[in-house]
């Protein structure tokens, strides 16, 4: 897996990732929907004609989505789901072009609440199976708070034991990590397309 250091922020970084891939009619996923500025961008970037799923365990950042999207006017383009994201398997259906996690506590919230390492592994296997060939899946890991040395953990174990043959990955940290060991990281993982395409 190779690992670089980026100038951009990490969330402006995966954005930029999914955005080389998702297209209008495309399906995409928001597995963690925080206050709903990834799944803004992932309606935008599938148009009227695709589809976007959005779940989260916490009323609030489901209110704060709804009104994001309302506001922008693509409401219609997303599916929102209370409940976490190791239950996607039971919600998400048929193939995906990309899947974004931002994982920790949901910013302005209670810093309490946080996904963990066990959910976010068994919702990252899900997140992978239902990858089209090309899709994407990126994972921005938060070490600084309780927690999230050991999902970040957890997240690198998963990502490299995923099977070369189908999947390429790499991971992104701020330039401020060559120095530090709490800055976030962010995890690209595509789906290798087939030879014979």
């Amino acid at each position: 897996m190779k690992h670089c250091f980026v100038h951009v922020p990490l969330v402006r970084r995966a954005q930029r990732w999914v955005a080389k891939v998702l297209r209008p009619g495309d399906r995409a996923m928001d597995a963690t929907l925080g206050n709903g500025y990834d799944t803004l961008f992932l309606a935008r970037q599938v148009g009227a004609t695709g589809r976007v799923y959005g779940l989260d365990v916490q009323p609030r950042a489901l209110a704060n989505t709804r009104r994001r999207l309302h506001e922008a006017g693509v409401e219609e383009r997303v599916t929102l789901l209370c409940c976490g994201h190791e239950l996607l398997a039971q919600h998400v259906r048929g193939p995906l072009r990309a899947a974004m996690f931002n994982l920790g506590y949901l910013p302005g919230g209670d810093r309490g609440l946080t996904t963990r390492p066990n959910t976010t592994r068994i919702a990252l296997a899900a997140a992978s199976a239902r990858l089209g060939e090309g899709g994407i899946l990126t994972v921005t890991t938060y070490r600084g708070h309780p927690g999230g040395q050991e999902e970040t953990e957890a997240v690198w174990r998963w990502v490299e034991n995923l099977p070369a043959k189908a999947f390429i990955a790499r991971v992104e940290s701020p330039l401020s990590a060559a120095t530090r060991d709490d800055t976030p990281l962010l995890f690209i993982v595509r789906r290798r397309s087939s030879p014979h395409n």
